[in-house]
C-alpha cells in the first residue's frame, strides 16, 4: 500500500509550519475503512467528525447516529451540523467534497436497536470497521432514569451492535475522567460498579418514579451524581465484551476549548468551564458571576477538545492494529502531567478579559474562588441575585423581555453541581496514554495528531479560549472590540463610584453607631 501524501500545516506550541507528511501510520489505517459515530452532534463529535474528514481524507463512509429532535429530522439535523462553525476551515480550503462521505442514519441511543431501520442497521453491520461511542448526556442533575437510559442502556445498544458487525476492527467508548470519582487515585483499568448495570437498567425499566429516587440514593453512594454512576457502568458493559471485540476506552477529564485545531480557541458550547467563563467577572464576557465555590489551589483538569479527538482517533488505530486483543483504557487528562490550577486560570483569564472584552460585557470583571460558602451565599445575594432582578425590572420598564433572572438561576445550578469537581482533586495513571504517545513517534502521526498534553501553553491557550468564546459562542465580530473596551471603561468608572458610596454610607454607619 502506498503511503498517503498530504499537505499539512503542521502546529506545535511553539512554531506552525507547513510541511509535506508523506507517512501516517493512522492515516494509511483510515483508508477506504467506514466509520459509524454516535454523538455527532456534539460538541466532542462535531470536532471528532471534521478531524477524519480533513486529516483523514481517504477514509470511505463516515455514518453519523442523528436523532429526530423537536420535530426536525435526521436530516435536516445534518443540514444544521454542516453549517457549523467547526467546518469554516474545510470550506476555507475548499475541501467540501468530503462532506459527500458524510452518511446519516436516524436513530437514538434511548430506542430498542437504537431505533435504526432494518436496512440501515445491514449496511452498518456489513461496512463499519471502527465506531466512536460519544453519545452521553453530560448533564450532572439529570435523573437516574434519563442517564441510565442515555449514559448506559445506550451504550449496551450500541455495544450489542459492534458485536454484529462482520469487519469490526475497532470500537471506542468515551467515557469520562470522572466515572470513578468517588475514588481519589484512578488507575487506567476497570473498577466494578456497586450494582450489575443490567440489573439497574431492569430497575429503570419497571419501577416506578419514586421507587427509583429511593434506589438512586442507596446505590449512588459516594458519587456525587447520576453521571458518574451510570458511565462507571457503561465501562463495565463495554468490559464485558471485549473478550469478543477489540475495544478500547477514553477517559478525557474537563473537554474544553481546541488548542490547536479546527482553530485555536474553537468552542461552540456554554457547558462546564466555558459557561463560567463566559459569566464571571474574570471569565470574558458579560462579567455576572463574581463568586463561586471552589478550592483555588486544587488543579482544575482540563483538556482540550482537539488532543481528545487525536486520543480517539490514536486509540482505534492502535487497537485495530494491535496484535492483543486486550481492553486499553486510555485516561486522558491534563492533570500531573501539565497541572494548571483553578487561581492560575482565574489570573489569566482575567487578564484576557480586560483586553478583550464583549460587547455584553454588563460588569467590571471581577471575581474571586470561596471555600467559606457563607461568604458566598452573601456575595451571590448582593453581586447575582440583586443586580440581575433590578435589570429585569429597568428591561420591563423599557418593554424589553427580562432574562437576567433566567442567566442567574441556570448559572446558579451550573455552579452548584459542579461545586464537587472544585473542591477536590484526582490522580489519573497516565502510563498507557504514554505508551500511545510514544508509538505515535515512529511516523508523522504525533504531528498530524499530537496527544501529548506538554505541548500546552496554557497562558496562550487561555487567550484563544476567551477569543473563541466571544467570537463563537456570543458571536461577537472582532468589529465591536473598540467599544467594548470602551464600555469596559465606562464600566470601571462606575464600579469605583459604587464602590467610594457603599463605602461612604458604611462609614456613616459605623460613626452613628
Amino acid at each position: 500500500m502506498q503511503p498517503q501524501r498530504v499537505t499539512k500545516s503542521v502546529c506545535t506550541s511553539d512554531v506552525q509550519v507547513n510541511t509535506i507528511l508523506e507517512d501516517s501510520n493512522i492515516q494509511n489505517y483510515f483508508k477506504d475503512k467506514s466509520v459509524f459515530i454516535t454523538g455527532s452532534t456534539g460538541f466532542l463529535g462535531k470536532a471528532l467528525v471534521e478531524k477524519l474528514l480533513r486529516s483523514c481524507s481517504q477514509i470511505n463512509n463516515v455514518y453519523l447516529l442523528i436523532r429526530p429532535k423537536r420535530g426536525t429530522d435526521a436530516k435536516l439535523r445534518h443540514k444544521e451540523l454542516l453549517k457549523s462553525s467547526v467546518f469554516d476551515r474545510l470550506r476555507e480550503e475548499g475541501n467540501t467534497k468530503v462532506f459527500d462521505k458524510l452518511k446519516i442514519v436516524s436513530g437514538d441511543v434511548t430506542l430498542p436497536h437504537l431505533g435504526i431501520s432494518d436496512e440501515d442497521r445491514r449496511e452498518l453491520i456489513k461496512e463499519v470497521a471502527v465506531v466512536f461511542h460519544s453519545a452521553a448526556t453530560v448533564k450532572f442533575n439529570e435523573t437516574l432514569k434519563t442517564a441510565v437510559q442515555l449514559n448506559t442502556q445506550g451504550t449496551q445498544r450500541v455495544t450489542d451492535l459492534c458485536l454484529e458487525m462482520k469487519r469490526l476492527e475497532a470500537f471506542v467508548h468515551v467515557s469520562t475522567a470522572y466515572s470513578n470519582a468517588d475514588k481519589k487515585k484512578i488507575s487506567e483499568k476497570i473498577y466494578k460498579p456497586v450494582m450489575d448495570p443490567k440489573e439497574l437498567i431492569h430497575y429503570c425499566e419497571t419501577l416506578s418514579d419514586e421507587e427509583l429516587e429511593i434506589l438512586e440514593k442507596e446505590i449512588q453512594g459516594n458519587h456525587p451524581n447520576t453521571y458518574t454512576l451510570t458511565k462507571n457502568m457503561a465501562e463495565n458493559i463495554v468490559a464485558d465484551a471485549s473478550s469478543k471485540i477489540p475495544i478500547s476506552i477514553v477517559r478525557p477529564s474537563i473537554v474544553t476549548a481546541a488548542l490547536f485545531e479546527p482553530v485555536p480557541g474553537w468552542v461552540d458550547n456554554v457547558s462546564g468551564i466555558s459557561g463560567i467563563m463566559m459569566e464571571i467577572g474574570r471569565g470574558t464576557s458579560r462579567g455576572t458571576i463574581r463568586s463561586i465555590v471552589c478550592e483555588d489551589t486544587l488543579v482544575v483538569d482540563i483538556i482540550p477538545v482537539d488532543l481528545v479527538v487525536n486520543t480517539l482517533i490514536s486509540a482505534a488505530w492502535k487497537t485495530g492494529t494491535s496484535q492483543t486483543k486486550e481492553l486499553q483504557v486510555y485516561n486522558c487528562s491534563s492533570g500531573h502531567t501539565n497541572p494548571l490550577s483553578w487561581r492560575d486560570l482565574g489570573i489569566m483569564c482575567h487578564k484576557y478579559a480586560l483586553k478583550t472584552p464583549s460587547k455584553y460585557i454588563q460588569f467590571y470583571p471581577g471575581f474571586s474562588f470561596r471555600t467559606n460558602r457563607f461568604a458566598h451565599r452573601f456575595c451571590e445575594l448582593l453581586y447575582h441575585f440583586l443586580p440581575a432582578l433590578l435589570l429585569d425590572i429597568f428591561l420591563q420598564v423599557q418593554k424589553q423581555k427580562p432574562m437576567m433572572m433566567k442567566i442567574y438561576t441556570r448559572f446558579k445550578k451550573a455552579a452548584k453541581t459542579g461545586e464537587f469537581f472544585a473542591l477536590n482533586e484526582w490522580h489519573f495513571g497516565s502510563r498507557n496514554i504514554k505508551k500511545l504517545a510514544e508509538s505515535l513517534k515512529t511516523s508523522h502521526d504525533w504531528q498530524i495528531f499530537p496527544v501529548d498534553m506538554r505541548i500546552l501553553k496554557y497562558d496562550a491557550y487561555v487567550k484563544n479560549y476567551m477569543i473563541g468564546i466571544r467570537k463563537y459562542v456570543l458571536n461577537d465580530p472582532d468589529k465591536s472590540l473598540p467599544s467594548a473596551r470602551r464600555k469596559l471603561q465606562a464600566l470601571f468608572w462606575a464600579t469605583k463610584l459604587i464602590d467610594v458610596a457603599f463605602g461612604s454610607v458604611l462609614l456613616k454607619v459605623i460613626k452613628f453607631k
